[in-house]
């Protein structure tokens, strides 16, 4: 096994990066045949639309995933296709949510606007659930309402920012109403002027629903369900207000309101739940006038300060409860362990540690956008997308789907299964686990990682495959701010299974980029695509073997195309990479991101290279000037 430690070595030492593919399958047929998945959609596979595969729920289970990590056991929510349940509770007279409308022509806009009545219709315990989005967010809202209804819950409402959206929803049957807000359909960025007008529907809809007498939970569209929260909220009814918080260090070890005086990190008004006291509406309406009065005040920072106009005493010595803003409001904070931020379900998995279940799941304190937070759900395959997702077989790819193991663990050489593309990093200890948690250590982890996956990268570029990730390992965390690698009071273990854009710009990786300048896409999946029960058993089921061949000859050519059932034919050399190697560079040189960020240095953040191994001075250093805060390429 040594020798083959030492090929392996000398081959992710070599140039160029393509050369040394074909030189990877060589050796591999030398030790062992292996194999490929080939998975054919064919005609005769049930047909599912984009209401169908939405409209079967699947049922509920947490499990332990003791594969993704040692210490990171986390439970995942199985994704089956079970029916839907029979019945959900409902008003009379109203459809169940996901029955498609059976009528050809949809009601006038005006049938869809924010009125009591509507509300009524779908309350129930004299709760409503809401959340609001433009049409970018249709598959979040989608995600959203699915979890929701797979756990039972209907009495629920979105409000749609465009029109768009409303007919969107509304022939999915998920009930609508239309805002009026006239949004544009397209992704608004973190702080733009478009997302703080969203900031501030959000406080024109809570002023606006609170006096129809209904208590309201008002939620973002890039947060999760996971367990149903009402009889949680219902333990404490004489709160005002239960609001999610950042809270990063844990302030209680059950499930009880997290302590308020120890809550020092902002009250986050992506989950909150309002009852229709007097105080709340109070609250609502001097909110809605604090933004509706200056477009740049934040709609979570302007909520805090008048939170925090006065705080304390508590209510009494049991609740958890607080008087703030007016003195008269009674206000709770959620536990940030099960009521879960970015960071504490990602990062910490503090919920896993405290051995709790988790209610809910924010995405929150995380990078590359709307991209980075889609793909941080689609990992904890919590997010629901339609079956095209798991087709490899959608243009451009080929009928067969190609899936190469890298299993250096096992064999120190490449073996083959079908549908996508994707590999084993075998990590030594040393990496993982020895020595100080540090800069220098972690960027160690990173580059031994960065330089298998951008072989892996290379491979299905070549192949024009997808390329499934592999969980990836940190040591330290990433925030947007000097730390001292974890934050002090976590429950951060090191290393750790950290979310692809802590490392990757996932957004950059899923944006399209001019061919002739970066080279063909590279399409990815998430590193528990394959764990994820809504992919087909058809791609886990058929075998491939993989044949090396004399380029040239015969049959022989760079494909995944097979020339005889069961096998695929590759060429020990192809010229094809001479012409495609600085494509490839300049694409996947966008591809890695900054870590961030050390102390007592001003940038404090340090660029990831995917080729730092090319140049022999690389350091994991801040940029030392001004001139020198740019990305490496």
């Amino acid at each position: 096994m040594g020798g083959w430690r030492n090929w392996y070595q000398e081959l992710v030492n070599s140039k160029p990066l393509f050369l040394t593919i074909y030189t990877t399958v060589i050796v591999g047929i030398v030790v062992s045949s292996f194999y490929v998945f080939s998975a054919v959609y064919s005609s005769s596979s049930p047909s599912t639309d984009s209401t169908n595969w939405l409209s079967s729920p699947p049922s509920l289970s947490y499990s332990s995933n003791i594969n993704q990590a040692p210490n990171f056991s986390q439970r995942t929510m199985a994704m089956g296709t079970m029916q839907p349940p029979a019945s959900l509770p409902q008003s009379t007279g109203i459809k169940p949510i996901w029955e498609v409308p059976k009528t050809k022509k949809m009601p006038p806009l005006k049938t869809f606007q924010l009125t009591k009545q509507l509300v009524e219709q779908r309350v129930k315990d004299n709760v409503i659930i809401m959340t609001f989005g433009n049409y970018a967010f249709t598959d979040f809202i989608l995600t959203w309402v699915k979890h929701l209804t797979d756990l039972g819950l209907s009495n629920l409402l979105v409000g749609a920012m465009d029109t768009k959206l409303v007919k969107a929803l509304y022939w999915k049957g998920v009930p609508v109403f239309d805002m009026g807000s006239h949004l544009s359909t397209v992704d608004v960025g973190w702080g733009s002027p478009t997302f703080h007008k969203m900031g501030r529907e959000k406080a024109i809809l809570i002023d606006s629903v609170l006096p129809f007498g209904y208590e309201l939970l008002m939620c973002d569209t890039d947060m999760v369900w996971l367990k149903n929260p009402l009889p949680y909220l219902a333990r404490y009814p004489d709160a005002d207000i239960l609001t999610s918080s950042d809270q990063v260090v844990p302030t209680v070890v059950d499930d009880r309101l997290d302590i308020w005086q120890q809550v020092g990190a902002a009250y986050n008004v992506g989950i909150f739940h309002w009852r229709p006291t007097e105080s709340a509406k109070k609250l609502a309406k001097e909110w809605k006038e604090m933004l509706l009065s200056d477009d740049k005040i934040w709609d979570q920072n302007g909520f805090n300060d008048l939170i925090r106009r006065q705080l304390g005493p508590s209510v009494d010595g049991d609740s958890g409860l607080a008087y703030a803003y007016d003195g008269n409001l009674k206000l709770g904070v959620l536990p940030a362990s099960i009521f879960c931020s970015g960071h504490t379900y990602f990062v910490q998995a503090m919920y896993q540690q405290l051995r709790l279940e988790p209610y809910a799941v924010h995405t929150t304190f995380q990078y590359a956008g709307t991209e980075g937070k889609r793909h941080r759900l689609r990992e904890a395959m919590f997010f629901y997308d339609p079956p095209e997702y798991y087709d490899a077989s959608e243009p451009p790819y080929l009928n067969h789907v190609l899936q190469a193991f890298l299993d250096f663990e096992l064999l120190d050489v490449p073996h083959w299964f079908g549908g996508f593309l994707s590999f084993k990093p075998s990590i030594p200890k040393s990496l993982l686990l020895d020595g100080e948690h540090n800069v220098e250590s972690h960027f160690s982890l990173i580059n031994y990682q960065i330089k298998q996956i951008r072989t892996a990268l290379a491979i299905a570029s070549l192949l024009n495959r997808t390329l499934v990730m592999p969980p990836l390992w940190c040591r330290l965390d990433r925030l947007w701010f000097p730390h001292p690698g974890v934050l002090v009071g976590s429950l951060t273990r090191q290393p750790f299974i950290c979310p692809l854009d802590h490392v990757f710009e996932v957004n950059i990786m899923l944006k399209e980029l001019a061919p002739e300048e970066f080279g063909p896409g590279i399409r990815i999946r998430e590193y528990s695509f394959f764990d994820n029960p809504s992919m087909p058993q058809q791609v886990k089921d058929s075998w491939l073997e993989v044949q090396l061949c004399q380029e040239g000859t015969g049959d022989c050519h760079a494909s995944s195309n097979t020339t005889q059932p069961g096998v695929l034919r590759f060429p020990k050399h192809s010229s094809e990479e001479t012409t495609r190697e600085q494509q490839f560079k300049r694409r996947v040189k966008q591809y890695v991101g900054i870590w961030c960020c050390v102390d007592n240095h001003t940038p404090g953040h340090i660029y990831y290279d995917m080729y730092w191994d090319e140049k022999p001075d690389w350091k994991p250093l801040p940029p030392q000037t001004p001139e020198d805060d740019h990305p490496p390429w």
